[in-house]
């Protein structure tokens, strides 16, 4: 017989899971638009003339961009804000986020054998996370390339639950959950904590774990990550590939402690959570 505490765990669940989902169904969304746009210009500049096409355009396409990024209901989206004290974190360093696109998966470069470590300087403290090189070789290989190309520097980690599974979500540069560097990668390491629960379908990522977000479906993962701050049941299907230090498990749990936007456990951080600089080096 399933518990009440049982049940809420799985709506828990579920709800990450379709959360993940929108974010792919508003970035497919974003590519049909802009695939319209660009018919829709070409068309123009063949009839009027390239330079004042693109002078007409501009603004439109503008607005196009904003409503692409714009967020879908997701924990980025906030129904009534909680009261909020002062913040813990220090102000962000001066940068945007970069808005580079990849089409393919990076080339495979790090040696599978060697031990590497991911630090994330935040706005909140520093965060030294432990890869899992041997056991999940391709997603620390994106994550080596797209560190190295600056991609985590200057976005905001987007997402704190804080009821039935206990995460902070980050490694999305539009800040709304719904961004990614264009290409996806393979799932990986996905038996480390041993076989699902036949009744809950779940099984328990410790805390400390760093594991990747993605749609729920399998090979969806793109640059989104999540880090788990206290123990959190979870379906077998986002790729677990770090282990937060301890130092940095202090810094998690002072954001966790200050709670989400919505007041009711899934929203963006009250703590400004900023990667400021992230870095993927040798151990």
């Amino acid at each position: 017989m399933t518990t009440r505490d049982q049940r809420r765990r799985q709506l828990a669940r579920d709800k990450f899971a379709r959360q993940q989902q929108r974010r792919v169904s508003a970035q497919r969304k974003a590519r049909v638009r802009n695939s319209a746009i660009a018919v829709v210009v070409a068309v123009v500049v063949a009839s009027l003339g390239g330079a004042w096409a693109a002078g007409a355009f501009d603004g439109s396409s503008k607005k196009d961009d904003a409503a692409a990024a714009s967020p879908t209901p997701s924990a980025a989206a906030t129904t009534s804000a909680a009261p909020k004290g002062p913040d813990p974190c220090e102000k962000a360093a001066a940068g945007k986020p970069g808005t580079k696109q990849w089409k393919t998966e990076p080339a495979m470069s790090i040696d599978k054998s060697a031990d590497y470590t991911f630090d994330l300087q935040t706005t909140c403290g520093d965060i030294s996370i432990a890869l899992e090189t041997a056991k999940a070789p391709h997603t620390v290989n994106s994550f080596k390339f797209l560190s190295d190309q600056g991609y985590f520097d200057h976005t905001k980690c987007h997402r704190l639950t804080t009821t039935g599974i206990y995460v902070l979500q980050c490694g999305d540069p539009t800040g709304q959950g719904s961004g990614g560097p264009g290409y996806t990668i393979p799932d990986e390491n996905l038996t480390a904590f041993g076989k699902a629960d036949a009744t809950s379908g779940s099984v328990t990522y410790p805390a400390g774990t760093v594991a990747m977000a993605n749609t729920g479906q399998a090979h969806t993962g793109g640059s989104q990550f999540f880090l788990v701050y206290k123990d959190s049941p979870l379906p077998p299907s986002y790729t677990p590939f770090g282990t937060i230090s301890k130092a940095g498990m202090k810094v998690l749990d002072k954001i966790a402690a200050d709670g989400e936007s919505t007041g009711q456990g899934d929203g963006a951080p009250n703590a400004t959570v900023v990667i400021n600089k992230a870095t993927v080096s040798k151990s």
